[in-house]
């Protein structure tokens, strides 16, 4: 499958979030899983609603995700292509033109209705004259285009959902130009699609009756190659609600700004909704060794903020200090790599590791339970340097000087020394604290 090309095609008209950058993510695991290419292409014909900040913020958002493309394009930059469909497409009496307007659509499809009568259009098009089309246009209405579909069976092997088929008859023409010469998403996608030789379009189930005419729609257009097309489900909320695109809680900007790390939102995107266990993985290579499009399900997907969470703190705890060495010290954190070894099995997020750098390094405020246990322990403390062995030697010294075992022992050590009852391993906390730093705590005092 060496030729596979497949294409993450968002509008820009509005921000990125874990719904619609799934399909984003899946398509490029396919893409690298089979060493093939990832096109990311802007459908950004919807001049009202597109804009450039939106489109910046899509790139920089899959950049930070670790989606790089190989290939981009614009679909605003390729209007002659679209141009030249049309005519290819009229010259062929697949197009034909419409007048209706949307308050008359509106009202065919509500009578439609209450006659029990799915609501697609009526065809009423094709039965006009020269002379009603010229009366029409003589009012100021111009026309929009739609494409007539067979009537026969449109279908394919979906790679998620099995086999699919549509009768021709039973689907709505679509509208494949506007009355200002736009075209359409439906039309749009296809010629791209064609052109730039994707094999294998990925995308939300929401999509599947527009591939039964997107299908009709290529084969009209003389494309060579079928496409694979393969349909996941909906990424569902919490309460089992579809995640809108303007959720903004769920958008990758405000997951970034939460310390949220992108591996762990790749590493649960790419988990959910198969049947593969969730993994928490440090690395996207990690992530393309084990993707396999077929293990994908049918049933709808829950995304679980508090799930996420979850990966983001395992993320953390796998990631080497070389990956963070450079966010730490814009944080102010000039901690080695046995400080990150120490604390990051204990971070929600990696701006909690200011806090345990305060602890190593900074003023607490200790807490003496027991003066005169803390008094002995002082005593005790073995000369420098130290390491990961001291902790035990220096405890197993105090707990044979005063008898204290257990949580006797340890709890008022740990107090003293991190002003918490819990946190990362004392034996890696203790060489970072220092000999100096641990009696003045232990005397009750906060001096560095």
């Amino acid at each position: 499958m060496s030729s596979v090309a497949v294409r993450f095609a968002p509008s820009p008209t509005g921000r990125l979030h874990v719904g619609n950058v799934r399909p984003a993510l899946l398509n490029w695991l396919f893409a690298r899983r089979h060493r093939g290419t990832f096109l990311l292409r802007l459908d950004d014909t919807d001049v009202e609603r597109s804009s450039e900040d939106f489109a910046r913020g899509i790139e920089e958002n899959l950049c930070w995700l670790g989606l790089t493309w190989d290939r981009f394009a614009r679909q605003s930059e390729r209007m002659d292509r679209y141009a030249e469909a049309f005519r290819r497409l009229r010259a062929d009496e697949r197009l034909y033109p419409c007048y209706e307007t949307d308050a008359e659509l509106a009202a065919k499809r509500r009578a439609q209705r209450s006659r029990g009568r799915p609501p697609i259009y009526d065809r009423a098009a094709l039965k006009l004259s020269e002379a009603e089309r010229a009366s029409f246009e003589g009012e100021g209405r111009q026309p929009y285009w739609r494409f007539r579909l067979d009537a026969g069976d449109v279908a394919w092997d979906d790679a998620i959902r099995g086999p699919q088929h549509f009768e021709g008859g039973n689907l709505s023409d679509p509208v494949l130009f506007r009355a200002d010469g736009r075209p359409t998403y439906t039309l749009a996608s296809v010629v791209d699609d064609v052109d730039l030789a994707i094999t294998h379009v990925i995308r939300g189930e929401d999509h599947v009756a527009n591939t039964a005419v997107q299908i009709q729609i290529a084969m009209a257009l003389g494309a060579e190659r079928p496409i694979t097309y393969a349909h996941h489900p909906l990424l569902i909320d919490a309460g089992g609600e579809a995640l809108s695109k303007r959720l903004g809680s769920l958008s990758l900007a405000t997951l970034r700004e939460q310390g949220i790390e992108p591996m762990a939102i790749a590493s649960l995107l790419a988990r959910i909704g198969t049947a593969d266990p969730l993994v928490a993985r440090a690395d996207m290579a990690d992530l393309v060794a084990g993707f396999d499009l077929a293990r994908v399900g049918r049933a709808p997907v829950r995304f679980d903020r508090h799930e996420l969470e979850q990966v983001n703190a395992r993320v953390l705890a796998e990631l080497p200090f070389a990956r963070v060495a450079e966010r730490l010290r814009s944080q102010g954190i000039a901690g080695s790599e046995e400080f990150w070894n120490a604390v990051r099995a204990n971070l929600a997020t990696l701006s909690d590791a200011k806090a345990w750098w305060d602890v190593v390094s900074g003023d607490i405020a200790p807490v003496a339970e027991d003066p005169g246990f803390a008094a002995a322990a002082t005593m005790l403390l073995p000369p420098e340097p130290w390491n990961d062995a001291t902790w035990s030697t220096w405890t197993k010294a105090v707990s044979a000087a005063t008898g204290a075992k257990g949580k006797a022992l340890f709890r008022p050590l740990r107090l003293a020394l991190t002003g918490l009852d819990h946190g990362p391993e004392m034996r890696a906390l203790l060489p970072l604290i220092g000999r100096a730093r641990t009696a003045a705590r232990l005397a009750g005092k906060t001096a560095r």
